[in-house]
């Protein structure tokens, strides 16, 4: 899943950055509020990690505008301020998760991994549709016959689909949510990744359906269908 990281420290955002990665997120990065407030209006985020200290324009007041833009992306704030009054106003502002700096590596993907589950309905680490399971915290997709062998870009799509499982998504928004702004790959790439999701899928029960005019649905059915 696709997130933005907005952090000044250089040091601590090329390191936050390259443990996330490792984690399975796309990472775009931000060093000041007003780069992050300008991608924020056109770029779509599974989640933003957001300090407060920052240049340009204060972490508050990016959020600030984020929620008057109607803008529910969950946001966890990361800052070396930790006073219960700056936690307050930032959770009345609308973040939805707070860790003080210097924090524990595992401990921001967790949370990371729980605030995007819970953005789309899902409380358990351990998603299911149909046939088809997704651990988050091993991030091992598997069925009834055993795990699925997946690329990672193969794995990205399938679980856009997975988390939105029974809603259409378009190939654009399936696009936004894997490739990060430094990504050469065009939408149309999403298409060969679906062939081949589509193909380990197989007579599973459960299938990736292509909607006219609408994009892709994770559909569960009759597996002897």
């Amino acid at each position: 899943m696709r997130l933005l990281l907005v952090e000044d420290n250089l040091s601590l955002a090329d390191s936050l950055t390259r443990a996330l990665n490792q984690g399975g997120f796309a990472v775009d990065c931000m060093h000041n509020g007003a780069d992050a407030d300008q991608v924020l209006r056109t770029e779509d985020y599974a989640l933003v990690i957001l300090d407060l200290g920052l240049p340009k324009l204060d972490g508050l007041e990016v959020l600030r505008r984020l929620r008057q833009r109607r803008n529910k992306v969950p946001v966890l704030i990361l800052t070396a301020h930790g006073s219960v009054d700056e936690r307050v106003k930032g959770l009345d502002l609308g973040a939805d998760d707070y860790l003080t700096k210097p924090c524990d590596l595992n401990e921001l993907e967790a949370r990371a991994r729980a605030l995007i589950r819970r953005s789309h309905g899902f409380d358990s680490a351990e998603l299911s549709f149909g046939p088809l399971r997704y651990d988050s915290v091993s991030r091992v997709f598997s069925l009834e016959s055993g795990p699925l062998s997946l690329t990672p870009r193969e794995h990205a799509v399938l679980e856009v689909l997975l988390l939105r499982g029974g809603k259409a998504v378009s190939k654009e928004a399936v696009s936004e949510q894997i490739f990060g702004l430094d990504d050469s790959s065009s939408p149309d790439a999403i298409e060969i990744y679906v062939h081949r999701l589509r193909k380990k899928l197989e007579g599973s029960g459960v299938a990736i359906v292509t909607l006219r005019g609408l994009g892709y649905l994770l559909e569960a059915r009759d597996a002897a269908a």
